[in-house]
C-alpha cells in the first residue's frame, strides 16, 4: 500500500514556474514508476511524466510531448518524494495534477495503482 499526497499547486501567471510535490508512505519507494498525470476541466487524466526504476537502480524520465523542454520530474528516494518542475508555464496547462505510484511500464491510468488526491495548477494569461 503506497499513500500519496501532493502540493505545490497554485496559481501563476503565463511564462513563470511552480514545482509540485508528491509525498509517498509506505515500503520500496524507490522500486516504483512514478508518473504525473494531469486533468483539466471537461478532458480526459492525460499523462505528463515519469521516472521510472530500471532494473539497474537507475532511473528513466519521459514526459509528454506537449511538457518536453518545459517540465522536468525527479525523485528523493531518501525522503520518499517524487517532484515536478513546471517552468515557462501556459494557459493550457491549467489542471488537477494527479501523482501515481506503480508496477507496471506504461503511460496510461491503468499502469499505475496508486493515487494522490490532486492539487490545482491554474495559469492565467
Amino acid at each position: 500500500q503506497v499513500l500519496l499526497v501532493e502540493s505545490g499547486g497554485g496559481l501563476v501567471q503565463a511564462g513563470g514556474s511552480l514545482r509540485l510535490s508528491c509525498a509517498a508512505s509506505g515500503r520500496s519507494f524507490e522500486k516504483y514508476h512514478m508518473g504525473w498525470f494531469r486533468q483539466a476541466p471537461g478532458k480526459e487524466r492525460e499523462f505528463v511524466a515519469a521516472t521510472r526504476w530500471m532494473q539497474n537502480n537507475a532511473y528513466m524520465a519521459e514526459f509528454a510531448d506537449s511538457v518536453k523542454g518545459r517540465f522536468t520530474v525527479s525523485r528523493d528516494n531518501a525522503k520518499n518524494t517524487l517532484y515536478l518542475q513546471m517552468n515557462r508555464l501556459k494557459p493550457e496547462d491549467t489542471a488537477v495534477y494527479y501523482c501515481a505510484a506503480g508496477t507496471t511500464l506504461g503511460r496510461g491510468q491503468f499502469d499505475y495503482d496508486y493515487w494522490g488526491q490532486g492539487t490545482q495548477v491554474t495559469v492565467s494569461s
